[in-house]
């Protein structure tokens, strides 16, 4: 999936250019015979342009540091990403009274915690590439990586208190703490072949679901609307959330690296057991020994083609990641059903495009 906007870039504001909107997965859409959602693609790009224009400036005026730390917080924020949560910060404040300086605030924050989180991932993975570039730490060393991390979230922590949208601030302080539980949780079972889906789906809920949450929340806040139009959002942002992260572990099996900015099966080295995973060494035990030597060959280990292709084989043969896919597309028509009590909108209907859309996106 492309910028949902812009692509980020390391040029002044000036030369900041909006890109084809929602380009890569309006292909993809067309190419199932999937036209309908693909004329929905344009109709919410055309609705947030404007707004996600702004973000990305905002982004690449950020006051860095002149210093190694300010050059690795840089050289991820250039790199750009699908800006999936800047937008439902966007969205949920078109729900109320628009996407106004504080629900710009919040959009630019809620980015910036998110690339603070990958930042320190990179170094806890050892991850030497990110967004088909060098990772920070591959650049610039651990430490500035890790710094560079804490910084954004400073960073962050600061456009909120600036926003001025109550309840906001504590709300992101609950969320950063639950997803640092859950970091616990996923470092704990770094390794366990026999993970529980349930324990499985707390890290995802924690790790990636909680942040949905919080942008949903912080739009909706902005933007004036009730406590059950914002409950609606918060269950909204949950399933989407989990929707997500399902399509983002199949790709790590199913997707291209060129695409995805990622190398093949790199969950897997790096110890992580993902949903598809579960699902098929539940179906089929005589999978544990690949699993065992994938995991063994560690994030810089040479994975031989045959051993990839026959886990890529078992998780067809199993249906595991047919019922991967099938689940997050559940997951996404759950997400839309949370907003069937909202007040008909173009921003309502660009919301239920983006939850419908989060199953087809390539990367």
């Amino acid at each position: 999936m492309t910028s949902l906007a812009v692509a980020a870039t390391s040029t002044p504001a000036a030369r900041v250019k909006e890109t084809d909107v929602l380009g890569s997965l309006k292909k993809v859409c067309e190419a199932h015979g999937l036209g309908e959602m693909s004329r929905h693609l344009v109709s919410l790009g055309e609705l947030v342009r404007r707004d996600m224009v702004n973000v990305e400036r905002a982004l690449s005026e950020l006051p860095l540091r002149s210093d190694v730390v300010g050059d690795s917080a840089g050289h991820l924020v250039a790199l750009g990403g699908k800006r999936l949560r800047p937008v439902c910060v966007a969205l949920a404040s078109r729900l109320g009274t628009g996407f106004g300086p504080a629900a710009h605030e919040l959009a630019v924050a809620v980015e910036l915690v998110h690339c603070a989180t990958l930042l320190h991932d990179d170094v806890v993975d050892v991850g030497d590439t990110r967004r088909g570039a060098p990772a920070a730490r591959a650049v610039y060393g651990n430490a500035a990586s890790i710094f560079a991390g804490d910084w954004l979230l400073v960073e962050a922590l600061r456009r909120v208190v600036g926003a001025g949208v109550d309840g906001t601030l504590g709300l992101l302080l609950d969320i950063i703490d639950e997803m640092i539980r859950g970091e616990a949780v996923q470092l704990e079972s770094r390794g366990r072949l026999d993970l529980p889906a349930a324990t499985y789906f707390e890290i995802v809920e924690a790790k990636t679901a909680a942040l949905f949450r919080w942008a949903m929340v912080a739009g909706g806040r902005a933007g004036g609307l009730a406590e059950q139009e914002l409950l609606a959002l918060e269950r909204f942002g949950r399933q989407l959330g989990v929707a997500f992260q399902l399509v983002d572990d199949l790709l790590d099996y199913e997707g291209d690296g060129k695409v995805t900015g990622k190398a093949p099966f790199a969950d897997l080295r790096e110890g992580k057991m993902t949903y598809p995973l579960i699902l098929a060494l539940e179906r089929d035990p005589s999978l544990r020994p690949l699993l065992e030597q994938i995991v063994a060959l560690g994030a810089d280990g040479v994975l031989e083609p045959t051993a990839g292709a026959r886990l890529v084989e078992a998780l067809t043969r199993t249906g595991a990641a047919e019922d991967s896919r099938r689940l997050a597309h559940e997951r996404s028509l759950e997400a839309v059903a949370c907003l069937e009590n909202l007040v008909e909108s173009p921003a309502k209907d660009a919301l239920v495009t983006v939850a419908r859309a989060t199953v087809h996106r390539e990367k």
